[in-house]
């Protein structure tokens, strides 16, 4: 098949772009739109690899900032305090028990801290933010984010039946989306696909738990000795704020807003094609068994105890 697609580069574009116009108009959902653009990539291979990286960051900042204009702000504030406690439990614990896993399993330690990392924050971001720090190397940097990108396509498909399945309310889903999945393209991808409350609440806690990258970074710099090593702050964030209050003090017209979140949701399903198409099967070989049985593990317990005790709220 990829043997047709090297042939027919020009066929092969047409259908690519063709694919992300149809993700742009809403003709597929969140978790048709991620494995569609893994498959897609499987067989007929990635025309614009190049450019994926960069457009996947531009475009996941884009939406989620729209987002923010489908958001009150008094409502905003109560979903980050009400998950603030589970954030600072999940965070602490998932980096306490890597590091004891990592070391069970007898990993490279930049690895383990650098899963241990993207399972308790934000996934790429976190990794990203991290590897520079701690001098990771490339190899080390691509095994991570292999096995974060791989469990990040298995909660945004099994999440929401299992919130349907647990009876979860629309609150208590974004809640657990937030905490127990790790990047931000994958928990508002299925926040959105269970609804309207969940995607606002999963948005506001994930970014206000994207905020401790910062406080992660510096104990990088601890740990690993990493002195003089900058610390990347997320800063879209603070335009994600911004929009919350424009909407919610502006008497900006209900088409314009509507209008803007609408938008945001189709790039973002277009993002989640993209993340798709970018997961090659050779990241996931890479990655090996024990840095997969370290995130996997990982994300197991997030998931199990982040549930346990929003049931228990």
């Amino acid at each position: 098949m990829k043997e047709w697609a090297k042939r027919n580069e020009t066929i092969v574009k047409v259908l690519f772009v063709l694919c992300m116009v149809l993700c742009i108009l809403g003709y597929v959902n969140s978790p048709i739109a991620l494995v569609g653009g893994f498959l897609f990539s499987y067989f007929f291979g990635h025309p614009f690899i190049t450019l994926n990286s960069q457009a996947v960051n531009w475009l996941l900042k884009i939406a989620v900032v729209g987002l923010g204009f489908g958001m009150n702000l008094k409502e905003t504030l109560t979903a980050g305090k009400d998950g603030f406690l589970l954030t600072v439990f999940s965070i602490s614990a998932t980096l306490i028990l890597g590091y004891f896993l990592g070391k069970l399993l007898k990993m490279n330690r930049k690895s383990s801290h650098l899963i241990s990392s993207g399972t308790a924050i934000c996934g790429g971001s976190a990794i990203a933010a991290v590897s520079p720090i701690i001098n990771a190397s490339e190899k080390d940097i691509s095994i991570s984010l292999g096995v974060i990108f791989l469990l990040n396509s298995i909660a945004l498909i099994v999440f929401p039946p299992l919130g349907h399945l647990f009876g979860l309310s629309q609150h208590q889903f974004g809640l657990w989306c937030a905490i127990a999945i790790h990047d931000t393209s994958s928990v508002v991808g299925a926040a959105y696909t269970f609804g309207e409350e969940a995607l606002k609440v999963a948005t506001t806690v994930k970014l206000a738990r994207a905020l401790w990258i910062i406080p992660l970074s510096l104990l990088s710099v601890f740990l690993f000795k990493g002195k003089g090593k900058s610390v990347k702050i997320p800063y879209f964030i603070f335009l994600f704020i911004l929009a919350i209050i424009l909407n919610s003090y502006l008497p900006i017209p209900q088409f314009l807003t509507s209008g803007i979140t609408s938008v945001s949701k189709s790039l973002l399903v277009l993002t989640l094609f993209l993340i798709g198409a970018g997961l090659s099967m050779e990241k996931i070989k890479s990655a090996g068994w024990k840095p997969m049985i370290l995130g996997f593990s990982l994300w197991i317990f997030i998931s199990v105890s982040a549930i346990l005790v929003i049931l228990a709220l």
